[in-house]
């Protein structure tokens, strides 16, 4: 909400600075988010007329001119040379006189004027643009200003220029403070200063011409009131006073008749709508859409509209979206002669989100779904109307006031006791009811207790934490004493068989992998390709077109990041991210952490891509692979034994992809990157990539103590020949599974493969050199226990992969 300071405080003016009250009101809950001002400080301008304005002799681009600056100008008219197309006799403008400083330029230095001499004519000071003022970026000529301005003044005065805009940063619960009426309310309950409320006298109805109204659907308008105006001249200038309140709200000046509906809007919190009353066929029905019905709105789009949606529709069909937008069809144009005025109240429910469904928002939109007052709608519309009136000329018809369903407002009570208790300070029952009182609020006592019956304009009451809320922001949050917490502070002890998410965090970078923050929402085209999830769940409201579902894994967002640096030319990328992902599974039901229907586990991802070292001398430079990040992995699951098995991945190599297995149960992939992917994704080399459940990577085993052992390890290698398709882990698996306990480790060192006329070995087969180590906590081992485990070895070994010692 962006306003002027003096519009405030025509309204309610405390004797209070610009900085206390923006003070003031952050403390109240209304944050100041920005405070400028209207104008850049400059000096020595004021308000001339051109006299005359001659060609110039010398230049066909420039005019000599004499301008009257009044009691600036002591010894008479100024000779002034100017290339603006618009000087001309008869306008009044800002000069510069010989001394004034103009706004800083880029190196912030003020431009002095001086006596200067174009083309051999001279010029005692000149006559500036908007653009030159920094009053906008208009450069098309010289700033009119209307012609009753009086000559001589400072422009700073003719313009109001010495003003502060105010942006508050408004909570949803404040939607009463979105106008300027709104926000004096608030500063007269917290200064004490008297609130000036407008009074708007009934327009007298001079014709008795009417539009039909039916509310069909009371559940989407509560109230509506509206009359038809005569006469109207849309062609009318909008007065300068309106159009500078408006752009210094935000808002550029459009035509009278909709810089009129927008200036009641940010002066009163009220939207309202103006149709053209030619365009409206027999009568106004307010409803509910049917599906497949279209609009035309004033941006020029159309939308598709359903029965989630209010309309207000004539004859003919929908002619504007209920409490967001008007439709094209009924629109006011220069041709317009009669227009029909509306002002409503629209449920905020039934307005909610629905501007989102069409990617836009509105300012009408925006209020209405917080809630507008009901009760001020006929008074709001006296206002539009004598505005028209007095600006476009007419002739005002009767009022049409239809109210349907009012919204009811229920009492809230106040427990003095609970609200010191909630508070954190003694506060007495005179206290809280003289904050009710300043803020309007009608209420009556009762032995320790205050009920209160909110007021049409406030939606945010409706519990007892409300009114506790308003107690405080009112007697101020300065007040609260420097209390200590009462309550014992007690640290929470995590388990040793667990680590922290940030102490993963660590360990990953510690593998030399930078982390990452992604959005939860991802591309489609991801889910389908990269995780293999056909039906991802959609967003209702993406923030941008192509981020339209909910990630299922983390791959897809890590192989854009190493998309972006490629495309800036890094020439290594090692990165991991811990985020959530979502899945649809039946079998969650609704928590406070969780959403029925939903899996929302942790996950922990990396990606690795490029050369395994920063370059340097003294290892030769190669790419990182797939035994690599399975290292990284091994590291950062230890001192957890993992196993890895070959799988398959939507997003990986099928030949170069692992599940990863802890305890017997998968928690992950490690793998290189898919090359149909690599290829679509436009990627040089393939990068490899992880992904594991956040929950086991975080568990450890609690270290045991365990004695040293009292005998030296035995160590014997073999040369184990086996078929090309039998798996690593199937064949350590059968030499560890020593039922006596003897083979503490067996280790692969060497694979060799024959040649195709290679003795000994059949084909498809390559010999595994293995190394077993054998040790007895209790005696000694003799070569015959160490043969018979050997021999048991290599017996289970031929058991369950077919493996025979090498000749």
């Amino acid at each position: 909400m962006q306003f002027p300071e003096s519009w405030l405080r025509e309204f309610c003016n405390p004797p209070i600075s610009t900085d206390q009250l923006a003070e003031l009101l952050t403390m109240a809950g209304l944050e100041v988010e920005e405070m400028q001002p209207v104008a850049p400080p400059f000096s020595g301008i004021v308000v001339a007329e051109i006299l005359e304005a001659v060609q110039h002799p010398n230049a066909d681009k420039l005019r000599v001119c004499k301008v009257d600056a009044g009691a600036a100008s002591p010894g008479g008219p100024l000779q002034i040379v100017c290339g603006a197309p618009n000087a001309r006799v008869g306008i009044r403008v800002p000069l510069a006189m010989v001394g004034a400083e103009l706004p800083p330029g880029e190196d912030g230095k003020p431009f002095k004027i001086g006596v200067g001499k174009l083309r051999g004519v001279d010029s005692f000071g000149m006559l500036c643009s908007a653009r030159e003022l920094k009053l906008s970026e208009d450069h098309g000529g010289l700033l009119e200003l209307p012609a009753g301005t009086p000559l001589g003044i400072s422009i700073r005065d003719a313009l109001k220029l010495d003003d502060t805009l105010f942006t508050l940063k408004l909570t949803p619960n404040l939607a009463h403070n979105l106008s300027v009426l709104g926000i004096a309310r608030e500063v007269s309950a917290l200064t004490g200063a008297p609130l000036n409320m407008p009074v708007f006298t009934p327009v007298k109805p001079t014709h008795d011409d009417n539009v039909p109204v039916r509310i069909e659907a009371t559940d989407l308008c509560g109230r509506w009131a509206g009359r038809v105006v005569h006469g109207v001249d849309p062609k009318a200038t909008t007065p300068a006073w309106i159009v500078d309140r408006l752009a210094r709200c935000g808002q550029r000046s459009v035509s009278p008749l909709v810089d009129i509906s927008n200036y009641v809007m940010f002066e009163l919190g009220r939207p309202s709508h103006i149709f053209d009353h030619a365009k409206i066929h027999d009568e106004l029905v307010i409803r509910w859409a049917k599906p497949g019905e279209t609009l035309k709105l004033l941006n020029g789009n159309t939308v598709e509209l359903d029965e989630k949606v209010g309309v207000v529709a004539d004859s003919a069909g929908p002619e504007s979206l209920a409490g967001i937008m008007g439709g094209d069809a009924s629109a006011v144009s220069d041709d317009t002669t009669s227009v029909y005025v509306e002002a409503a109240f629209w449920w905020p429910a039934a307005v909610a989100g629905r501007s989102r469904r069409f990617n836009f928002s509105t300012d009408a939109g925006h209020r209405f779904e917080r809630g507008v007052d009901a009760e001020t709608i006929p008074a709001h519309v006296e206002r539009i109307t004598q505005l028209i009136l007095d600006i476009c000329g007419g002739r005002a018809g009767p009022l049409n006031d239809v109210v349907a369903k009012l919204p009811e407002r229920k009492p809230v009570t106040l427990r003095v006791a609970r609200a010191a208790k909630v508070i954190g300070m003694p506060v007495t029952q005179e206290e809280c009811a003289g904050v009710m009182k300043r803020l309007g609020l009608a209420c009556t006592e009762g032995e320790g207790t205050i009920t209160v019956t909110p007021p049409s304009w406030r939606f945010d009451l409706q519990i007892e934490e409300d009114l506790i809320e308003e107690v405080i922001r009112v007697l101020g949050f300065g007040r609260l004493p420097d209390t200590p917490p009462v309550a014992p502070v007690t640290a929470r002890v995590r388990l040793e068989s667990s680590r922290s998410t940030h102490a993963v965090r660590r360990a990953v970078a510690a593998l030399d992998y930078q982390e990452t923050i992604n959005f939860s929402f991802v591309e489609a085209r991801w889910e389908h390709e990269l995780a293999g999830n056909p039906d991802p769940i959609k967003v209702l409201n993406p923030i941008a077109a192509p981020l339209a579902v909910m990630r299922s894994g983390l791959v897809g967002s890590l192989v854009q990041i190493l998309r972006n640096n490629l495309a800036r030319k890094a020439p290594r990328v090692r990165i991991f991210e811990i985020g959530r992902v979502f899945s649809r599974d039946a079998s969650v039901a609704s928590t406070l952490t969780s959403v029925a229907g939903v899996s929302q586990p942790l996950r922990v991802g990396g990606l690795a891509w490029g050369p395994v070292d920063q370059l340097q001398w003294g290892e030769a430079e190669r790419n990182v692979d797939f035994f690599d990040v399975k290292g990284d992995v091994e590291q950062l699951l230890a001192p957890r034994a993992v196993r890895f098995v070959a799988a398959e991945h939507p997003a990986m190599h099928p030949g170069r992809c692992a599940a990863a297995i802890v305890d017997g149960q998968a928690i992950g992939h490690v793998g290189e990157f898919h090359p149909r992917w690599r290829q679509a994704y436009e990627l040089p080399t393939a990068p490899i990539v992880f992904e594991l459940d956040l929950a086991a990577v975080q568990a450890r085993d609690v270290p045991q103590a365990q004695a040293l052992p009292r005998q030296q390890a035995a160590r014997r290698d073999l040369a184990l020949v086996v078929k090309e398709d039998v798996r690593h882990d199937v064949l350590m698996a059968a030499l560890r599974d020593d039922a006596t306990g003897l083979v503490r480790s067996a280790t692969l060192f060497d694979v060799y493969r024959p040649k195709a006329d290679a003795a000994d070995f059949a084909a498809g087969e390559r010999s595994l050199a293995v190394r077993l180590e054998l040790l007895s906590d209790d005696a000694t081992l003799t070569d015959e226990i160490i043969d018979a485990a050997v021999a048991a070895a290599i017996a289970r070994a031929t058991a369950a992969c077919g493996a025979r010692l090498r000749a």
